[in-house]
């Protein structure tokens, strides 16, 4: 097949594992995200996210194609949308819908999109952007602390990434994002990534912890705001106290993950 390339062009898409509309949602496309198509049975194609490597089907409908170049050109993802509530986005026919904070507004090369301009192209379509306040890219502590809390009380969804749903790793991966800090979807996989951090009186805010099952599987991660304290995506987005054993929930009086590693990536 030859090589082709797509970006998600609705504000939210969800990636399935399988090409029916019954399949499990894995993950999430955001707008902005640039992917490579991998193999068609119509309607449902299967994409490869360029940005974190994500592979699922999904239908061709919410995608829009670009060239080669641009999909190229659109791997820094410079231009992200800030975690705030009223960012919008305007279409050629003048529909609006809101973008989710860490979507993606294309960057390519020849300036297309810029920051404090109103308008970008994709495939020249014509945007419109309105209410984005700037760019979220601070790798620092403070800046991690204020994102991580901004998604307090988001409901817990497999696969998702948004506000409106949203799972352990889908929440550390959009927080580092909008910090400028590039890691991949699933836990076990952030798990391999980073420098271990050996001792829990050593976190500093920011740092990923990560939690097993009886077998030894990391299915659990959630961002450290100090040495006692970790907020994640568990029935909702909450901060709960950490100790050496694990995350404690005062609401069931019990351990509910067990700590595995921790690890530092800036």
């Amino acid at each position: 097949m030859e090589q082709k390339f797509s970006i998600c062009r609705v504000a939210v898409a969800p990636l399935r594992a399988a090409a029916s509309d019954k399949a499990e949602i894995t993950t999430q496309l955001l707008f902005g995200d640039a992917v490579e198509v991998l193999e068609k049975a119509e309607p449902w194609w299967r994409i490869r996210n360029v940005y974190d490597g994500y592979e699922g089907w999904m239908d061709f409908k919410q995608l829009i194609d670009i060239t080669e170049e641009e999909y190229l050109n659109n791997q820094n993802y410079s231009i992200l949308v800030p975690a705030q509530l009223n960012n919008t986005v305007t279409g050629a026919d003048d529909s609006q819908f809101y973008l989710m904070p860490s979507s993606t507004l294309p960057n390519y090369a020849n300036g297309i999109c810029e920051l404090g301009k109103e308008k970008f192209q994709v495939n020249f379509d014509p945007y419109h952007v309105s209410a984005i306040a700037g760019q979220t890219a601070a790798e620092t502590a403070e800046k991690i602390d204020k994102l991580a809390r901004f998604f307090l009380n988001a409901p817990y969804l497999w696969g998702g990434r948004t506000l409106f749903g949203i799972d352990c790793s889908g929440f550390s991966q959009a927080v580092f994002k909008l910090a400028g800090i590039r890691i991949k979807r699933d836990a076990a996989q952030q798990a391999e990534q980073g420098e271990t951090v050996n001792f829990l009186p050593e976190v500093q805010t920011g740092d990923l912890a990560f939690f097993d099952n009886a077998e030894g599987r990391i299915i659990h991660v959630g961002i450290m705001l100090n040495n006692q304290q970790i907020i994640h995506a568990s029935g909702r987005v909450r901060i709960d106290p950490i100790d050496d054993q694990g995350i404690y929930n005062p609401e069931l009086v019990r351990y509910s993950h067990r700590l595995r590693i921790i690890k530092r990536f800036f």
